[in-house]
């Protein structure tokens, strides 16, 4: 690791660490940065983590980093993936809040100070987590998402893509999981849930963008068989035998994969009323699978 700019050993920690790894991101990341930089809430640090890129990024977050002094820019000598990105930013966060981003989203204005007001409103909670909206390429509106709640959490990562949570959620529960690239934050989520009590925002605080070029699009059969494994292994032992096949029946439901028939087989000898109660959607599921099939 090189690069790393060394904060004022002087100064007070700023209240939130927001961490964005960036991997051959230049495309959008300059307007990434300035929607952190021009939250209504100041204290914070940006901690840039370039994992080894070759584009332009390194010097446009090198600029960032010469023109405000709440930017720390670390480089990463060869590339280690979001999750690990993420970890080595967290291992320099200073602030008692902590969130992430990405180079190709934006944060709304007040994102921050909302969510540091609904912590600060929950001393009992930790994590706090708000509703965001959809982007193009172009940055053209898509629609709204609503997230959780969070008990409906191993039915699907709801918790989004605008969050703040306690640095004792990081230390309790390690980082993130480097051998989980893709679904780092839903097994994050799953795992703090268990521990930490989570509080919904409704509100529009942040602006995600869904384009070919990103993890989500690159890596989307990785991503359901990681989500597959992830969920199963946080299904608490005591949960109703009916609410575990119809988890893992979702499970199955949410992928053409045909190795995901053992999913359907494991709901089916978990509760086998709910797989008789979904036989049609099965069987349209069934359909589908078969024609992408014929047509590969």
């Amino acid at each position: 690791m090189t690069g790393t700019d060394a904060p004022d050993s002087t100064a007070a920690p700023p209240r939130v660490s927001m961490v964005m790894p960036v991997h051959n991101g230049a495309r959008w990341l300059e307007e990434a940065i300035d929607s952190v930089l021009d939250q209504d809430f100041a204290d914070f640090e940006l901690i840039l983590v370039d994992d080894a890129s070759r584009d332009d990024s390194p010097a446009i977050m090198a600029a960032a980093a010469a023109r405000d002094g709440r930017v720390r820019h670390v480089r990463l000598d060869t590339n280690v993936g979001l999750p690990a990105a993420l970890n080595h930013g967290f291992a320099q966060a200073r602030g008692e809040l902590h969130s992430w981003t990405s180079d190709d989203n934006l944060l709304r204005p007040q994102m921050l100070d909302r969510l540091v007001a609904t912590l600060d409103a929950h001393p009992d909670a930790g994590v706090a987590f708000a509703d965001f909206s959809l982007i193009d390429d172009e940055g053209r509106d898509l629609g709204r998402s609503r997230v959780g709640p969070v008990e409906r959490l191993l039915h699907g990562n709801n918790i989004g893509a605008a969050f703040l949570y306690r640095r004792a959620v990081t230390e309790a529960l390690g980082g993130y999981d480097v051998g989980l690239f893709g679904v780092e934050d839903y097994d994050f989520w799953l795992r703090a849930a268990q521990r930490f009590r989570f509080v919904e925002l409704h509100e529009d605080v942040y602006r995600y963008r869904k384009h070919g070029g990103s993890l989500t699009s690159q890596r989307a059969d990785q991503i359901q068989a990681l989500t597959a494994v992830i969920v199963e292994r946080a299904i608490p032992a005591s949960l109703p035998a009916r609410s575990r096949s119809e988890i893992l029946l979702g499970l199955a439901l949410k992928t053409q994969r045909r190795w995901r028939f053992d999913l359907v087989r494991r709901a089916l000898a978990a509760h086998p009323l709910t797989v008789l109660a979904r036989l049609p959607q099965l069987a349209r599921w069934t359909l589908a699978v078969a024609r992408n099939r014929m047509a590969a």
